[in-house]
């Protein structure tokens, strides 16, 4: 095995007990980029040098995160490098000073390999500058689809991405590695680019559950064992909304790995979503007057500088009104008290992440079973965006694949501040899953 495929842990266990240097890692690493990127173009920039001279300066062990080399999604700012949010609207940008998490991750003992490709501002759900790690025909999904595609690749042994709509979880669901969105608020946003402030997230795309606790570890300055069973656990199993125009293959994957917490110990509650059907309309209500209101002065003086897409949806935002924007905050106001007793049944919920895998390239619809159409880029965020409006943390592990070899992801989803019992459920069910492999 090459050391590029090494998980976090793996490679933090290698670092500690000196079977491997930290120079030696991020080397295989970035040999590893050289192979990939012509296929994958997963990193908006790659500084090869800073990282070499970053991973041979470093001296004490700091933490579990020492000489372990990442890329962060290219809307963190890294003093003196660039934040382009892949758009030609940053072209020339300088961050002057380290993000929040970039500090954290530096002071750590983290090795920066580079600047990952995010969907335009992260306005976008697929990336498409950026190739799937399985299949390069199929969308990497997005916005953080150059993080996933990275550590999915061995490209970075763990990256950061941000999350709006589903922006970490969609991409690592669809290439197959683990991605989370924690409680909103629980890691700082300061030096981050914003989408939408109230809806906004930072968080870990790792290889494994262990690899993203050790990465929140390090971010919010709590521990986050994952150890123990899952006996007395209630696990919440939607009847409506996330199951709802859902590709049968995908279902069938996520109601196994649902049965599996079951012998695992696990409780199966049956729950209802509430007020399921505000839920898009509340999202959308929220994310755009507040991603115009912070593009206003740029799309007022270089409107042609954004990409067509991310140019109609801010454009749009200037259509809405103050009351429509209000209207949402009080819908999601109604939305997390009712979470809120929706948890008091149950510790998890169990979901798909994505109702279908990725799709090809340049694909703009779906079409379900019962002949309704369905934009891709709405499929992908319908069942990630319940936690952003709700600021629950959301986790998604791969599952399976799909008869195309695509990865599936299931999702869970605990009440605020939830982290530990969300890791500790996601790693007994990607143990379970290993051993049954093999």
């Amino acid at each position: 095995m090459s050391l590029a495929d090494l998980t976090l842990a793996e490679a933090s266990a290698a670092i500690r007990e000196q079977q491997v240097s930290p120079t030696e890692l991020v080397e295989d690493v970035l040999a590893r980029i050289d192979e990939a990127e012509p296929r994958l173009h997963a990193y908006v920039t790659v500084e090869a040098d800073r990282a070499r001279a970053e991973a041979a300066a470093l001296g004490r062990i700091r933490s579990p995160l020492h000489g372990i080399p990442m890329g962060l999604k290219d809307l963190i700012d890294v003093a003196g490098t660039a934040t382009t949010a892949s758009s030609q609207v940053r072209a020339g940008h300088r961050a002057e000073r380290d993000s929040a998490v970039a500090a954290q991750l530096k002071a750590a003992g983290a090795v920066l390999l580079g600047k990952t490709h995010t969907h335009e501002f992260a306005y976008g759900l697929t990336t498409p500058q950026t190739h799937n790690a399985r299949n390069p025909s199929r969308v990497a999904g997005g916005s953080s689809g150059g993080s996933a595609v990275a550590v999915a690749a061995g490209a970075a042994t763990f990256a950061l991405g941000t999350d709006t709509g589903g922006s970490i979880r969609v991409p690592a669901a669809l290439n197959g590695v683990v991605g989370l969105k924690p409680t909103y608020g629980l890691i700082p946003r300061n030096g981050v680019t914003s989408l939408s402030w109230s809806l906004d997230h930072v968080g870990p795309i790792t290889r494994t559950v262990e690899d993203a606790a050790l990465v929140l570890s390090v971010l919010s300055g709590q521990s986050f064992p994952v150890g123990g069973d899952l006996t007395g656990l209630r696990v919440g199993v939607p009847g409506n909304y996330y199951f709802d125009h859902v590709d049968p293959t995908v279902e069938a994957s996520v109601r196994e790995a649902v049965d599996h917490l079951a012998d695992l110990g696990a409780e199966l509650v049956d729950v209802e979503i509430p007020l399921a059907r505000y839920l898009q309309a509340t999202h959308w209500g929220l994310m755009v007057p507040e991603a115009t209101a912070y593009h206003e002065r740029s799309l007022r003086t270089v409107p042609d500088q954004y990409a067509a897409d991310v140019r109609v949806l801010l454009e749009a935002g200037e259509l809405m009104s103050a009351g429509d924007y209000l209207r949402a905050q009080r819908a999601r106001t109604l939305m997390r008290q009712e979470w809120t007793r929706l948890f008091d049944k149950i510790d998890v919920l169990a979901a798909p992440t994505v109702p279908m895998t990725a799709v090809p390239a340049g694909q703009e619809t779906v079409t379900w079973s019962d002949g309704s159409v369905e934009a891709v880029s709405d499929a992908y965020v319908r069942l990630s965006a319940p936690a952003n409006v709700t600021g629950v943390p959301a986790l998604t592990l791969p599952i399976g694949d799909d008869l195309d070899g695509m990865p599936i992801g299931l999702q869970l989803l605990a009440r605020p501040h939830g982290e530990p019992v969300l890791l500790r459920t996601g790693h007994a069910l990607e143990r379970a899953r290993l051993k049954v492999a093999r």
